[in-house]
């Protein structure tokens, strides 16, 4: 099973002047093969492929010969990103969705570089790259499985991180376990199990966002270009940081404890996509971080032997669990209150209830 280890690294200054001259390198390159294939398909009506814009790297060093001193593997896996970009694309335009054509990288808008297979190696905490040196990492846990790829990655506060692709990595099967889950995500509740129990929406936008929004309003009134607007920005980058990183250790830890305890687990298969089109929940919904939690557990499900079940979320919340009858409901009405059978309780514990029956109806009785 594929699987991502993520570190922090600890690079010296010369390091970063190096990394960063590196970033901006491979953009131009990402820039000047958009601009290939843009060019090529509005002028000739022909479309470039990924080894015709491959072979332009050489004729490219040859008149930047600073080219030279990215490994000739990371410049390639930039022509690869174009190109991914363009097959992108062209799928959305064929599925009718809004296609967004891909756009040139602007400056200090590029952020990670690749090593796809080779140029890099790893000794204890300390990491080899071709063209940059021995750059340092905090190992807060050992790699596990072979390293087929390896991404240096620059956030917005200009911390530096790496991320290993890792391939045949160690399983860390459970014990079995008989207990079964359905779980109801939401918004006034971030989830509802269908064991009774409501775990709490952390809500960690909306927990800074008169903050956020005082200190990007006073970013917004500083001149552009100038000292302090580059302070004020990177106060607003700390910002989102601290709410991405609480939103992702709420989703691990969540999903952790999830899989620790049930051997069977059934979530709505959401489309997360189509939802947050609705501009009135889409900050809520995207603040919950629905789809990462689900992704987690899925995860961590097949790495330690337990079952995720996704099911079809049509009439979960209209469906009586009780007696199976459908009962409408508006989203204002938080109780279901069943006029066949008697049944009332939380609208989103029969929503639960309801996942937990339709995702056990579809495990095999040996599964």
């Amino acid at each position: 099973m594929a699987k991502v280890f993520r570190y922090r690294l600890k690079p010296t200054k010369a390091q970063i002047a190096k990394l960063n001259e590196q970033l901006e390198l491979c953009r131009w390159v990402y820039n000047e093969t958009l601009a290939m294939r843009k060019n090529a398909f509005e002028q000739e009506e022909r479309s470039v492929s990924y080894f015709e814009s491959k072979r332009m790297l050489p004729f490219w060093k040859e008149s930047k010969p600073e080219l030279s001193t990215v490994h000739s593997q990371v410049l390639q896996d930039v022509v690869l990103r174009v190109n991914l970009a363009f097959r992108a694309f062209f799928r959305r335009v064929q599925s009718g969705e809004d296609p967004g054509y891909p756009r040139f990288k602007g400056k200090n808008r590029y952020d990670s570089i690749s090593y796809p297979q080779s140029g890099f190696s790893i000794d204890g905490n300390k990491l080899w790259l071709s063209k940059i040196g021995e750059v340092k990492f905090w190992m807060h846990r050992p790699i596990e499985g072979f390293v087929k790829r390896l991404t240096i990655r620059r956030s917005a506060t200009k911390k530096w991180y790496v991320s290993f692709l890792v391939e045949e990595s160690v399983n860390h099967i459970l014990e079995p376990s008989e207990r079964v889950i359905g779980i109801d995500m939401g918004i006034t509740n971030f989830a509802v199990l269908s064991n009774g129990e409501f775990i709490e929406n952390p809500r960690f936008l909306l927990t800074d966002e008169e903050r956020l929004k005082a200190v990007q309003s006073k970013r917004d009134k500083l001149p552009k270009g100038s000292p302090e607007r580059r302070k004020a920005s990177k106060a607003v980058g700390h910002l989102y940081e601290r709410v991405a990183n609480r939103r992702e250790n709420f989703a691990q830890q969540l999903s952790r404890k999830i899989v620790n305890t049930y051997g069977i687990i059934c979530f709505e298969d959401l489309n997360i996509t189509k939802m947050v089109k609705n501009h009135n929940l889409a900050k809520n919904i995207l603040d919950v971080a629905w789809n990462k939690s689900v992704q987690y557990t899925i995860y961590k499900a097949v790495e330690a032997g337990r079952k995720v079940v996704l099911v079809n979320p049509a009439n979960t919340s209209q469906m009586c669990s009780g007696c199976g009858q459908i009962v409408k409901k508006d989203l204002s009405d938080r109780v279901h209150d069943c006029p066949y059978c008697g049944l009332t309780l939380d609208r989103d514990l029969n929503a639960a209830k309801n996942i937990l029956r339709l995702g056990l109806q579809s495990v095999p009785i040996n599964g």
